[in-house]
């Protein structure tokens, strides 16, 4: 696929990464958030309207799509272990811009924080110059919300006063302000560069500007239609929530382990702060798109736009992420290149919008790919529009290989208006748990206490999960150990509550599928000999 440039011309990259942000966007069709500076991105890019994470954790998630290659790959399941000491010398996404003669620069949250990255974001490998942390993250889990009762609280629904909190400021606003300064520092020294830009909010807690939350006024919100849990969920699928409940004020609910639930009308509070929040690292996505227009970059400049996974706002009874469903896997993905996405007959490409202005703004999509696709492919689609040759294909066992991709070149839908329904494009998610039923490490386990892996595949038409056995030891599943499964056809059942597998009946599901007429059916049926066949699983043993 030919992007219109040559390879000689090169071009900068801004990747903005959101922390927990699911598609709720107006450019996703969502109805009630207001979110227009990142519509306006929306409208002069490329946008994949079924993109997909790898595993539904921040950690895992980001290493996964910073390198490019599966959890099974990169054998993080957790925060606990670097995967170039734990896997293999992966070259990441910024060090293949970096060995390519770029400036290269984190702000905020980019890589997982802590042993994930080598307690350094991963520098000097990935990163020119050191990366930058909000000094006032610190103060985020700290009793600094303040409560009806008029004390301070480390609490979930955490709206303040700016002026009132630790620093005077909040994290998102000091990393825009640094992006802004690099921003400046870069544009004059003849480089190209690699910013990366990491939102912390969406991310619990919903610790932000009070003033957000008039724009949701709580009766405005509402319940998702399917607040319950569903009848045929297998328990080892279901995420009992476990961060939530160590706010402070949901603590004082007394909600029940492990399926709750929420009281209807904090279920509303929490929906309004998400949605706050959402639009708050919007205006700072805003401040920082505007900048970048200003000082001339944007014509020069590939801008990504996306999140490291979902977040489940109570659908199947469930809060958060860590799970294999829709809510908790799906994720915005777009890319902005001047001349190719869109061509600029306009004073400005990015004016900022006022979330809080008189006018509500509302932007058409650019243009859209509906096929489904990953975080992986990520790595080899901005190096194609930047200019560079992307990544080759890892090889089915890819430890000792440090530059390759399981993910795809997606740049060929750029100049490509076929959008057909592809039934062989396919995103492939999961995620451990400890044992068969909720217990209090389900959300989150530890490598050494993972018993069962979910791997979960989603396609056009179904989503199916099969929770395998899994050995810590030696990174395997055992995938004729059955632990629970679920099939959601999705052209009747989008919210993916009604579960069509039966577990007793495993052993016959191939042949099943096998003798059915239905696409869906010969599909899964392939992409299930090619699960248990390992090779999703590289380097399994």
């Amino acid at each position: 696929m030919v992007i219109k440039t040559s390879r000689q011309v090169r071009r900068n990259v801004l990747f903005i990464m959101a922390d927990d942000l699911r598609p709720t966007l107006g450019c996703y069709g969502d109805p009630i958030v207001k979110s227009p500076n990142i519509d306006q991105l929306a409208s002069k890019s490329n946008v994949f309207l079924n993109a997909y994470a790898q595993q539904a954790v921040c950690g895992p998630s980001r290493t996964s799509l910073l390198t490019s290659r599966r959890p099974d790959t990169t054998r993080l399941y957790d925060f606990n272990s670097y995967w170039r000491v734990h896997a293999g010398n992966y070259t990441t996404l910024p060090q293949y811009f970096k060995s390519k003669g770029y400036t290269t620069m984190s702000v905020g949250k980019v890589f997982h924080p802590g042993i994930a990255s080598n307690h350094s974001d991963d520098y000097p490998y990935s990163w020119s110059v050191p990366p930058y942390h909000p000094p006032s993250f610190k103060y985020e889990n700290m009793k600094v919300c303040k409560g009806s009762d008029g004390k301070l609280h480390a609490n979930l629904l955490c709206s303040v006063n700016v002026s009132e909190t630790p620093l005077g400021t909040l994290p998102d606003m000091e990393s825009t302000e640094e992006a802004i300064r690099l921003l400046k520092s870069t544009r004059d020294s003849g480089k190209n560069f690699f910013l990366a830009v990491g939102f912390h909010k969406p991310h619990i807690p919903f610790r932000i500007p009070q003033d957000f939350l008039t724009l949701y006024p709580l009766d405005k919100m509402s319940l998702p239609p399917d607040p319950y849990v569903p009848k045929g969920l297998p328990s080892v699928a279901y995420n009992p929530w476990t961060d939530i409940r160590k706010r402070e004020d949901v603590q004082a609910l007394n909600i029940s382990f492990p399926y709750g639930p929420i009281p209807k009308d904090f279920q509303l509070q929490i929906q309004q702060h998400y949605y706050a929040s959402v639009s708050y690292m919007d205006s700072q996505v805003g401040r920082l798109l505007n900048t970048l227009d200003y000082l001339g970059l944007a014509e020069d400049t590939v801008v990504v736009f996306t999140s490291d996974h979902g977040w489940s706002l109570g659908e199947h009874g469930e809060w958060a992420k860590y799970s294999n469903f829709d809510v908790a896997t799906r994720i915005p993905l777009m890319f902005y290149v001047a001349g190719v996405t869109a061509v600029r007959p306009w004073p400005e490409t990015f004016p900022y919008i006022n979330v809080f202005g008189p006018t509500p703004h509302r932007f058409t999509r650019g243009r859209t790919v509906s096929n489904v696709n990953e975080l992986l492919d990520i790595f080899p689609t901005v190096s194609v529009l930047a200019g560079l040759k992307p990544p080759l294909p890892c090889p089915d066992n890819s430890f000792d290989v440090e530059l390759c991709t399981e993910g795809h070149d997606l740049a060929y839908t750029f100049n490509n208006d076929d959008n057909r329904k592809k039934s062989e494009a396919i995103a492939f998610s999961q995620y451990p748990r400890p044992a068969d039923t909720p217990q209090e490490n389900s959300d989150l386990p530890d490598l050494k206490d993972i018993r069962i892996m979910g791997y979960s595949l989603r396609s056009w038409d179904y989503r199916f999960t099969v929770w395998a056995g899994f050995d810590p030891a030696i990174f395997q599943a055992n995938l004729s150990d059955v632990h629970g499964g679920e099939l959601y056809l999705l052209e009747e059942d989008p919210g993916q509550d009604h579960n069509l597998y039966n577990t007793s009946e495993h052993s016959l599901l191939l042949c099943k599928l096998g003798q059915g007429q239905q696409p869906w059916a010969q599909t899964l049926k392939q992409h299930l000999l090619y699960l248990t066949a390992g090779n999703k699983s590289k380097g399994m043993a």
